[in-house]
């Protein structure tokens, strides 16, 4: 039978043709294959690639979007969409091929149709290559259609629980009678790598506990990672594991019975008070001579290959990127139909519901828009003059109150420690829990890797999610919070317990490395405040900054709240970095730079320093991100260039810090892990006191001196 011949719906395919156990109309069996053939060219043509996914998962693909997915290609961003989700991002050709296929429609970054589609047949052509809209693992903000990014697996798995919590809570929030805003579904696609990475079984497991029977994970089981076989590493059994997470688990034996996964998906649709597993056993690279090997997975299957495979489905052997007549229709008929009709009606009942809530419908369009509400910083507290403070931990905690107060989809919660990191919203904010869904206290658990997969999908739905722990735990989160960066979220983290001032907890809790590793993360502001004023104000700075994600040091130990008008004002945050203390007497003779604790130990230092005749001012940097989008004038006159002999005190490894010293200057750090003891021991013993910061001030002085002289 030939291509030509297999248009239309009432013509049935043979088995060899279709590649299903049974009969399916013929031009499903085409848009099958032709999800197949497109991966297997687009590998072949950038010699570079996951073929096997996609040729094994064409009709789960297909299954699910033609039959369940609330989406409309013609408007990929409506707020009551269906999540689709490609948590083994590797196989990206599966989503690529049904976005290309179904004509989803390209979003501007203002959120806007630009008339063009989101995955043409040239992007196709030119995977993997340079500005290509199809790179080489999915990639939210470049690719429109795209939920999240994937790429290290268990992620969007991590993303798919926050996105279903999100509809969770959305639901409960504005839902009115006769008014069901939000109902969409969450489904994601994952495989045996994604099985394995702990975030996934973090994740499930939470997903189990908050009964999300609004979520759907598809396990791809076909036994094959990159090395082998799977049983070289893997025996465990999900199933079982998963129904111990409180799942509904079924299972699909054939990847291809098309009729299977559509009622399979039906039953979990129906199914209450349990996330669902569905375990689809496939056949990786389906169809060529390399199925069921790890040969198939992570390299092109080369032309000849290519050609028999070709053969088996019915197609032209030479064919390459071949879309058979009829077969971008049947998308348009089935997803496209489905979700112009679901889309349609949904705008009406929410112009209804604009005309009978109005301020709800008000929240829900700044919330979509990623605005704050008017007056959001209106009752963030200024701090009085106190000699003896409070941590920052604690100052935190209050200026986190005062915004949640005025911006009502903020939520968050910690790893199981928002007694110690003072996060928790206070009032009648209640906790995200089974049938209370409607609380913004949430309680991730000790799982800090799953906490900012989650909130990634809180974010990713609009939401303006924290999590919160201690510093020394963001070793267990960076790929979360990496890709929290990557993505431009406006996720906020809260990390307490920030240095060596954690004190009796001893080494492991102490943060050394942390800081300059997570300031080196593209695109993630990394704030360490100095007191509670500037724990305000970074907390304005990183609430204002609507697409990029923020992460706030704070301490244990109490700082001493500065008097403003003795001082620089803390507003200077803004920008990054600031005057806080200007010499006295003259010009300076050095600049003493610190950020969170270590500022005030600088103003000890220059007033110790000022009784012998040295002239110092003092530096608060509290990020290094914002201060280098200053331009240089402002840059200049917080560090004049002409000024060579900067000290910079950082209770952290002094990496990096050579940007703002130069070679002129000198670093007080840590450059050895720190100890069990209380915290006056521990600063002693590492330099972090007046007198010995002093020395390296002088000895700094005197070495510039002396080449000077020169």
């Amino acid at each position: 039978m030939t291509i030509a011949a297999a248009t239309t719906a009432s013509t049935t395919a043979s088995t060899t043709f279709a590649g299903t156990p049974g009969d399916v109309p013929m031009i499903d069996a085409l848009a099958i294959n032709t999800i197949r053939t497109l991966s297997m060219d687009a590998v072949q043509a950038a010699n570079s690639g996951h073929p096997g996914t996609p040729m094994a998962l064409a009709p789960v693909g297909y299954a699910l979007w033609q039959n369940v997915l609330k989406f409309d290609p013609a408007d990929p961003l409506w707020p009551n969409r269906d999540r689709f989700v490609l948590s083994n991002g590797h196989a990206c050709m599966l989503i690529y091929s049904l976005l290309h296929l179904s004509r989803t429609q390209e979003v501007d970054k203002s959120g806007k149709l630009t008339g063009k589609p989101a995955v043409p047949i040239e992007a196709i052509k030119a995977f993997r290559q340079l500005d290509s809209l199809c790179p080489g693992h999915p990639e939210h903000g470049w690719t429109s259609g795209l939920e999240t990014t994937t790429g290290p697996l268990g992620q969007g798995l991590a993303n798919s629980v926050g996105m279903a919590m999100a509809e969770k809570w959305l639901a409960a929030t504005f839902n009115r009678p006769g008014f069901e805003i939000f109902n969409f579904r969450t489904y994601a696609i994952c495989g045996d790598g994604c099985m394995m990475e702990g975030v996934s079984g973090e994740a499930g497991s939470i997903a189990g506990h908050l009964q999300l029977d609004n979520l759907v994970w598809i396990y791809d089981n076909n036994h094959i990672t990159i090395e082998g076989k799977t049983d070289l590493a893997y025996s465990d059994d999900p199933s079982t594991r998963y129904l111990g997470y409180g799942w509904n688990v079924l299972r699909v034996g054939d990847a291809n019975d098309v009729d299977a996964m559509v009622r399979t998906l039906g039953v979990a649709g129906q199914t209450k008070g349990r996330p669902t597993l569905i375990v689809v056993d496939s056949h990786i690279g389906f169809g060529s001579e390399r199925q069921d090997t790890s040969a198939a997975h992570g390299e092109p299957l080369g032309e000849d290959l290519i050609r028999k495979a070709k053969k088996l489905y019915g197609w032209p052997e030479d064919a390459k990127f071949l879309v058979p007549d009829g077969v971008m229709q049947r998308f348009s008929d089935g997803v496209g139909k489905h979700g112009k009709d679901a889309n349609a009606a949904w705008k009406t009942m929410f112009a209804n519901y604009t005309k009978q809530f109005p301020e709800l419908a008000a929240q829900l369009q700044q919330m979509w828009k990623h605005e704050l509400p008017a007056g959001w910083d209106s009752e963030i507290p200024v701090f009085p003059a106190d000699a003896k403070g409070m941590a920052s931990r604690i100052s935190g905690g209050k200026v986190l109150n005062a915004i949640a107060k005025k911006v009502p989809w903020m939520i968050g919660g910690s790893a199981d420690l928002t007694p110690s990191t003072k996060t928790g919203i206070d009032g009648n904010a209640g906790s995200f829990q089974p049938g209370s869904y409607g609380g913004r206290n949430l309680h991730f658990g000790i799982r800090e890797h799953a906490m900012g997969g989650i909130c990634n999908g809180l974010a990713l739905s609009g939401l303006r999610p924290f999590g919160s722990g201690f510093m020394i735990f963001t070793d267990y989160m960076r790929g979360s919070m990496r890709l929290s960066a990557f993505m431009d979220m406006p996720v906020t983290y809260v990390f307490t317990h920030d240095s060596i001032g954690v004190g009796e907890d001893g080494p492991t809790h102490q943060p050394i490395e942390q800081l300059p590793g997570l300031r080196a993360v593209p695109g993630l502001l990394v704030f360490r405040p100095a007191d509670a004023n500037e724990t305000a104000e970074c907390w304005r700075a990183a609430m204002s900054h609507g697409h990029a994600t923020s992460m706030l040091s704070l301490t244990r130990q109490d700082l001493p709240t500065l008097d403003r008008t003795v001082y620089g004002k803390a507003n200077g945050c803004a920008k990054g970095a600031y005057v806080v203390s200007e010499a006295k007497g003259g010009d300076a003779q050095a600049i003493l730079i610190g950020t969170g604790s270590e500022v005030n130990l600088c103003i000890q230092v220059q007033d110790l320093l000022a009784k012998e005749g040295v002239r110092t001012s003092v530096v608060s940097m509290p990020c290094w991100q914002l201060f280098e989008k200053q331009d240089q004038a402002y840059r200049d006159s917080v560090l004049p260039p002409k000024m060579r002999v900067r000290i910079a005190v950082e209770m952290a490894s002094p990496l990096g810090w050579e940007r703002w010293v130069g070679l002129d200057g000198a670093i007080v750090g840590m450059n050895s892990f720190g100890a069990s003891a209380p915290l006056k021991h521990l600063l002693k013993k590492f330099g972090f006191e007046p007198e010995p910061v002093a020395a390296v001030v002088r000895a700094t002085i005197a070495k510039n001196a002396a080449g000077a002289a020169r």
